[in-house]
């Protein structure tokens, strides 16, 4: 009776070990998911840029993790995506530091004038200032890579733009440190945030944005639009994050985290790249919709150098009041910016 019982008892034994394994299997397979928040579209290149990512963690995770994107502002809208991020709605955001003004003060630097006409370069700069500075104010999220656009353009409605008294009595489009610019070049700066310019300058609340030429195409804005002037040295430049809530960084096993590491440093190249290719896309296609593309002289430039220049003086006054280094912060920009303009040629659209 005893051996019986204690065969009954080991077979029972087995069946519970059996089915522990079977649930504890699942639950180890089970994905680790995360949320995305982006305000690109998914349509557009740099939202393609972030799915592209995504899945290439997934990926090299073996599937151990998975990620959800929310495009366009759908889940966190673009000025409330890093705080969202903060907060826990979003375990992941990408969206443009000028958006919450004044959050991020030291990280200005990156959007003054002053690059050459290559998004590798404004990228690679944008990476590099913020591993070398890593400043408090994006501490308490765990960013995981930086991009940037181009130099952009103006790009009006109506009126074309090609000596800087054009720039008087226009209402433009910009955020940020972009509203700077555009008042230095004397017009009047709206800050709006870009999701909202195609119908502003449809219906006429603004005659125009501070923009680059992937937007005739991605955000469509050749078929409300006649010209962009390009800008090169002076133009405008909106840093960009990939960054992420601290305490799903910090729950991650260190293999996961290693991956997302490890594709993020890949991506800062790809996205600059991507950027290039999009731009190189959208001057395009707006020549091919009838769009006009106005080249500034060098004479003419130089003006328009003159009117951005004390925009860099006022950075420095600006940070040193609030106790932070921000002559260090602009002359390591430009040791950046010189380094990689070397490496990198400016971008031909034809």
């Amino acid at each position: 009776m005893r051996v019986r019982n204690s065969g009954a008892a080991f077979i029972a034994a087995g069946a519970v070990v059996m089915l522990l394994g079977v649930f504890g299997a699942s639950a180890a397979e089970k994905p680790i998911e995360l949320s995305y928040s982006s305000f690109f579209p998914a349509s557009y290149g740099m939202g393609q840029a972030a799915t592209a990512w995504a899945k290439e963690v997934e990926n090299r995770s073996k599937g151990r993790v998975k990620i959800t994107l929310h495009h366009s502002g759908t889940l966190t809208d673009a000025a409330a995506c890093y705080e969202g991020a903060v907060t826990g709605i979003s375990d992941i955001c990408q969206s443009v530091l000028a958006y919450t003004r004044g959050r991020f003060p030291l990280m200005e630097v990156l959007d003054l004038p002053g690059y050459s006409l290559n998004a590798l370069v404004t990228t690679r700069v944008a990476e590099d200032f913020y591993r070398k500075f890593q400043p408090k104010e994006l501490a308490d999220t765990h960013v995981l890579y930086m991009h940037a656009h181009i130099p952009g353009t103006i790009t009006t409605v109506q009126k074309p733009v090609r000596v800087l008294e054009d720039m008087k009595g226009l209402k433009i489009r910009a955020t940020g440190l972009a509203t700077k610019i555009v008042d230095a070049l004397g017009a009047t700066p709206v800050a709006m945030p870009i999701g909202e310019q195609y119908d502003s300058m449809r219906k006429g609340v603004v005659d125009g944005t501070v923009g680059a030429p992937n937007m005739l195409l991605g955000w469509k804005l050749a078929e409300v639009s006649k010209y962009s002037t390009l800008l090169n040295d002076v133009g405008y430049v909106s840093a960009m994050f990939v960054t992420m809530n601290p305490g799903k960084w910090n729950s991650l096993p260190a293999d996961v985290q290693k991956v997302f590491t490890d594709v993020s440093r890949e991506w800062v190249e790809y996205s600059g790249k991507e950027w290039n290719r999009i731009e190189i896309e959208g001057f395009q296609f707006g020549k091919k919709a009838g769009h006009t593309f106005i080249n500034l002289p060098e004479q003419e430039q130089a003006k328009w150098r003159k009117a951005v220049q004390p925009l860099q003086d006022a950075y420095v006054k600006a940070m040193a009041a609030k106790g932070l280094p921000g002559k260090e912060a602009l002359e390591y920009r430009q040791q950046l910016i010189q380094k990689y303009s070397k490496m990198y040629p400016k971008l031909k659209y034809e």
